[in-house]
Parts: C-alpha cells; sequence; structure tokens
C-alpha cells in the first residue's frame, strides 16, 4: 500500500459538496483508502483571478492502484462531477491532484510527481502541513517550505458543517 496525498478543489456552485462528493468516490474504489483529510480552506485564485474564491483541502489516502492508475480514477472523478477543461487555472467544480505518492516520482507529460508547482501554493502546503507536518518535498522538511511561502491569501473554514 502507497501513502498519497491528493489535493482538492472547487470554485464552481456548492465547493464543499463537490469537494465531499470527491471524497466519497474515492473512498468507493475498492483499492483506495482514505486515512485523513485536512481542514477546509477558502483560497483567492491563482494564475486566472477573474474567477470566484477557491475551497481546498488535502486528502491523505493509502491505495493498491499505480500512480498512472490512481490518475486516471482522479480524471474519472473530475468527469463524473462535470469538471470542464475551458480555461487553464480557471473555474472548475472539481480539481483532483496527485501531489505526493509515498516514494515514487515521475516528470512526463501526462504525470509529475511531486505535482509541480505544489510548493508554490499555500492552499496545498498549508492544508498538507496539517495532515504531515514531517514531510520532506524536494530535499527540504514542508515546515521550511510554509516559512518561505506567503499564506495571505488563505483562510481556514472553521464551519465546515
Amino acid at each position: 500500500m502507497a501513502r498519497v496525498y491528493l489535493g482538492l478543489g472547487s470554485n464552481i456552485d456548492d465547493k464543499k459538496e463537490h469537494i465531499d462528493n470527491a471524497i466519497d468516490l474515492l473512498q468507493q474504489h475498492e483499492a483506495i483508502n482514505v486515512i485523513n483529510t485536512s481542514s477546509y480552506y477558502e483560497t483567492d485564485p491563482v494564475g486566472y483571478i477573474h474567477q470566484d474564491i477557491f475551497l481546498n483541502a488535502v486528502v491523505e489516502i493509502t491505495t493498491t492502484l499505480e500512480p498512472y492508475n490512481l490518475l486516471a480514477y482522479c480524471n474519472h472523478i473530475e468527469e463524473t462531477l462535470k469538471r470542464k477543461r475551458i480555461i487553464r487555472w480557471g473555474p472548475r467544480t472539481i480539481d483532483v491532484d496527485i501531489l505526493l505518492f509515498e516514494n515514487y516520482t515521475t516528470e512526463d507529460e501526462k504525470l509529475t510527481i511531486p505535482h509541480p508547482r505544489m510548493v508554490e501554493r499555500a492552499f496545498v502546503m498549508v492544508p498538507l502541513y496539517e495532515l504531515a507536518k514531517d514531510i520532506i518535498i524536494h530535499d527540504k522538511n514542508i515546515r521550511h517550505i510554509l516559512e518561505n511561502l506567503d499564506t495571505e491569501g488563505i483562510r481556514k473554514v472553521e464551519n465546515e458543517g
């Protein structure tokens, strides 16, 4: 079983419902075990800024799936929840990204692990830190990465209801 961290995000309609539905779909797969879910965070958009704020979370799972099979299932979740890819970094019902996959690394057109921009993004690093305070990414402790990251645009949602 590989330990994996997934980043989830939504900024269309009922954002929390989309993230909760994605987590439910993860739990329904026989080869995936959801271990832990971070708090939910509201975050300002990155890249394309003319859109609604995002709701983000990180999920810790264990899985017997190979990385590319997990990617296919993450894409299936996005399709099931009607994600449309119109504008890069644009509005979406759901985004399911593989952030880290145990000791596995790859860098190709289809899949890059660790996720290529995760260490630059507070909306990934803050909830990831909540779940994995001692994790090492690119030979750096997550605490050190967070100390050098602007976290101003990220707000913990206190009532996830």
